[in-house]
């Protein structure tokens, strides 16, 4: 079993529903005031409280599991967390203030996404990639969006692709101050809103996967990645440009080029 000591982080008090009121002077009929009532319970309605608060309700453990998980993925993007290192959950709930329980489900979420491996007995493994791994990653997000792409290029009107270009741009201000994981999530915003146009939310999700596993961990090292995001980024607004003008040869290769270039 996994060692070490885990820290349950403070979690945030939810606070009661408060009742809606009556305009002031306004009278509530004694009957809806009584079968109001009899659906409070006895804290809510004074009984037996002797002056004590309301108990809040208890917070719903996968809101907790949701932060840990978004933590977890900008730590892996961001490869503060190495790759082919083992990792506890104990270990990482006291890093992160909370116990070994959301970090477990977390991990194990991210084991189904393919960033980590479960190591028996010991935590996790966060994944390796390796060229031909990715190349294999680059080639199937390929077939699945270049046909895609092209279709939705000859049928979008030209006001749809317009409606995108903050998303293209904001993959521009995360590639401009290097920021690597909030250019992960703003790349993936823009494929998903694209991929997105087709209505098809099965393609979106497949799609989406494997953008998610060919970004995790990061091929380039600190020195030349905000060169590489900045080229991946414009190649985003040239794609939209393309797009819109329904040119179809250049947004063939744009997204060819796009898919099986990036990370590099």
């Amino acid at each position: 079993m996994e060692q070490g000591s885990a820290h349950d982080g403070a979690r945030p008090a939810y606070a009661a529903g408060a009742l809606p009121r009556t305009p002031a002077g306004a009278r509530v009929p004694e009957q809806a005031r009584g079968a109001a009532a009899a659906r409070l319970p006895e804290q809510a309605r004074g009984e037996h409280t002797h002056g004590e608060p309301p108990v809040p309700p208890p917070v719903r453990r996968h809101s907790v599991r949701g932060q840990i998980l978004d933590a977890l993925r900008t730590a892996l993007v961001d490869g503060e967390l190495e790759p082919g290192r083992v990792y506890s959950a104990p270990a990482l709930g006291a890093r992160f203030g909370v116990s070994a329980t959301p970090v477990r489900e977390a991990m194990q979420r991210l084991a189904v996404e393919g960033a980590v491996e479960v190591v028996p007995n010991r935590g996790f493994r966060v994944s390796e990639r390796g060229p031909r791994e990715l190349a294999e990653l680059a080639q199937v997000r390929a077939l699945i969006e270049v046909p895609v792409m092209l279709d939705l290029a000859r049928t979008v009107p030209a006001h749809r692709w317009s409606a995108l270009r903050p998303l293209a741009d904001a993959t521009v201000a995360a590639a401009a101050v290097g920021d690597l994981a909030a250019y992960a999530e703003s790349d993936r915003a823009f494929h998903r809103a694209v991929l997105a146009l087709s209505g098809n939310g099965q393609l979106v999700a497949v799609a989406e996967e494997l953008h998610r596993r060919a970004q995790w961990p990061p091929v380039s090292g600190p020195a030349t990645r905000r060169a590489d995001l900045l080229a991946d980024a414009a190649e985003h607004t040239a794609l939209l440009d393309a797009l819109v003008a329904r040119d179809l040869a250049v947004v063939q290769a744009l997204v060819a080029e796009h898919v099986t270039g990036a990370g590099h």
